[in-house]
């Protein structure tokens, strides 16, 4: 399993984002895919899932209203389009996948990252 994000980088708040989740190794129908985000000095925290069954699953309320995921299935690609920007959406992201076709808890294969920076 192989996941490379791509498409992070400095944006002013209000601006707009889309990163990248190009996924390999694996049949990419039969996994969920996850974004997650970073911060500095802060926990990993969830963001947005997306799976066969589930469609699309919010993991922070925060981003509810801006973001959105989807998927390319021809390019096994899901990508994280991200709206109305804040300084408090700069982090690290990283897409994640697990075999099912529900979102789960806990995600088995991680992506190395891409920063995102917002400033005010």
């Amino acid at each position: 399993v192989q996941l490379v994000e791509s498409g992070g980088g400095l944006v002013q708040a209000g601006g707009s984002l889309r990163l990248s989740c190009a996924a390999s190794g694996f049949t990419f129908d039969d996994y969920a895919i996850g974004w997650f985000r970073q911060a500095p000095g802060k926990e990993r925290e969830g963001v947005l899932c997306i799976s066969s069954s589930d469609g699309s699953t919010y993991y922070a309320d925060s981003v509810k209203g801006r973001f959105t995921i989807s998927s390319d299935n021809a390019k096994n690609t899901v990508y994280l389009q991200m709206n109305s920007l804040k300084p408090e959406d700069t982090a690290v992201y990283y897409c994640a996948a697990d075999p099912g076709s529900s979102c789960p808890e806990d995600f088995g294969s991680w992506g190395q990252g891409t920063q995102v920076t917002v400033s005010s």
